[in-house]
């Protein structure tokens, strides 16, 4: 709520009271008690294995859902705006502050977005398991959205089609050699007869010159009843990265996105597949002096120019690509000190960044490791510590 100062006034809580989290929606058939085991001999993997979710990903609104799993399919939800019953719309209610249930999401589609590759040149095996989802800016109701696993980027166009149905047939007898009913016109006899059911008849996804011969050849009067969701692979980008892909990040001017792998990030324009630009190249002359990697990169969500990445050693960049081509500088560092006291194997594993996520208009910086959580506020020099949440 907003006081009459402006500033924000929190709502009557019982401090003292835990906050319950609780679902509110599970999606899956999986029974009670039963266990999703990833069993793997020999590049044979299990049946359960390939349902194990790896990505998942809210588009900008909010009302669509995507989830990629092992097995290289994108699932997609959407969320249902159901009436509500004070008589208005869940959407409607929800920006008038009303108080409502939790949101509830239905099932989409999905669609095979990776299949398993082999690379012969390095006798490596390509997995189909999806590593991260980005959702497009949309146009004319149309989805678009990036997936890629680890070698292979892919854009896909998700769009309602009509489905075609009949719903008269004036057939001619002298062509089909068949003998109409006078009770039921629509009713023939002989080869190439017309089904009693052919109210329920729908066209398969045949070529539209055949389909109009069809339609002038029994007069068959056609509407479009249905709408059906279909995905088409509009561009695949491939054969840029050496290493594993661990991220993707569209940028706000809705042309181009950025892809890193464990050594370098490259600028991708939409429309353009064979060719991309690397803009952050950390590969030493010596692979025996690599000392870091970058586990993840995210454009800044207003300005197109901005965007940090992430590297095994706890440090975030903020680059500008104003600056230079090539952004091995960095305009903004952030590190945490190093802790004294003795190292071990795992300190570096501790410190590692293994995620970040810019807020929504760009002024917090979200980072995660695999003890804490670190807020970084924005200002005019860029970020600042701001808030660490340690683990449970």
């Amino acid at each position: 709520m907003n006081g009459d100062d402006g500033e924000i006034v929190a709502a009557s809580v019982d401090p003292s009271l835990p906050l319950e989290w609780r679902f509110s929606q599970v999606f899956g058939e999986r029974s009670a008690g039963e266990e999703v085991q990833e069993v793997e001999t020999w590049k044979l993997v299990c049946s359960s294995a390939v349902d194990v979710i790896s990505a998942i990903e809210f588009d900008h609104s909010g009302d669509h859902l995507a989830t990629g799993d092992r097995g290289g399919r994108v699932v997609l939800f959407e969320r249902s705006h159901v009436i509500n019953s004070s008589g208005g719309a869940r959407r409607d209610l929800e920006d008038t502050d009303h108080p409502l249930r939790h949101p509830e999401f239905r099932y989409k589609t999905e669609f095979q977005s990776h299949d398993p590759e082999f690379d012969y040149l390095k006798s490596l095996e390509i997995e189909e398991k999806i590593n991260k989802i980005r959702w497009c800016q949309t146009a004319n109701g149309t989805l678009f959205l990036l997936s890629t696993n680890d070698k292979t980027i892919k854009y896909w166009k998700v769009q309602d089609k009509k489905i075609k149905k009949v719903c008269e047939v004036n057939s001619d007898p002298s062509k089909t050699g068949a003998v109409a009913s006078s009770g039921n016109p629509t009713a023939c006899l002989g080869n190439g007869g017309v089904p009693e059911a052919i109210s329920s008849l729908r066209f398969p996804l045949v070529n539209k010159f055949i389909l109009h011969a069809i339609v002038q050849f029994w007069h068959i009067q056609v509407t479009s009843h249905e709408s059906s969701p279909v995905a088409r692979c509009r561009r695949v980008y491939s054969h840029a990265h050496d290493y594993h892909i661990n991220s993707i990040s569209n940028n706000s001017d809705g042309e181009t996105f950025i892809s890193a792998d464990d050594l370098r990030i490259n600028l991708w324009n939409l429309e353009i597949s064979n060719q991309s630009f690397n803009i952050v190249d950390v590969k030493p002359e010596k692979m025996e002096d690599l000392s870091e990697v970058i586990t993840s990169a995210e454009f800044h969500p207003t300005h197109c120019n901005m965007l940090a990445y992430s590297s095994s050693k706890g440090s975030i960049r903020l680059i500008d690509l104003r600056q230079s081509a090539l952004c091995d500088s960095h305009s903004k560092l952030f590190e945490e000190p190093e802790a004294a006291g003795p190292k071990s194997f795992f300190t570096e594993i501790i410190a590692s960044v293994s995620d970040i996520k810019f807020a929504k208009e760009g002024r917090y910086l979200l980072s995660r490791d695999y003890m804490t959580l670190k807020v970084l506020m924005g200002h005019q020099h860029g970020f600042r510590s701001g808030v660490n949440f340690p683990g449970s």
